[in-house]
């Protein structure tokens, strides 16, 4: 039951992150993705695998952008940043 409770606390968060200005957003942001796969692997293990795959395909493509960003600075890339981000 735990469990439940935590992914429905970590859903509003995202959603309560998505409404804050860009600017804003990114602190939120890498905590929610520094704890997504955390609670997905938590879903694999007490509930079912098959549950936690689903969990991975919503969690890349909710964070897709982001995750793209990561893999470009990790091979090197210079990848730039939205231009509302340095208001």
């Amino acid at each position: 039951m735990t469990l439940l409770y935590l992914c429905i606390l970590w859903v509003f968060a995202s959603a309560i992150c998505a409404m804050l200005p860009i600017r804003l957003q990114y602190v939120p942001a890498v905590i929610l993705l520094i704890v997504a796969p955390i609670l997905i692997i938590m879903i694999g293990i007490q509930i079912n695998p098959l549950v936690a795959i689903a969990a991975v395909v919503a969690f890349l493509s909710m964070f897709r952008n982001p995750l793209r960003f990561i893999w470009a600075k990790l091979r090197g890339q210079n990848p730039q940043l939205p231009p509302e981000m340095y208001k």
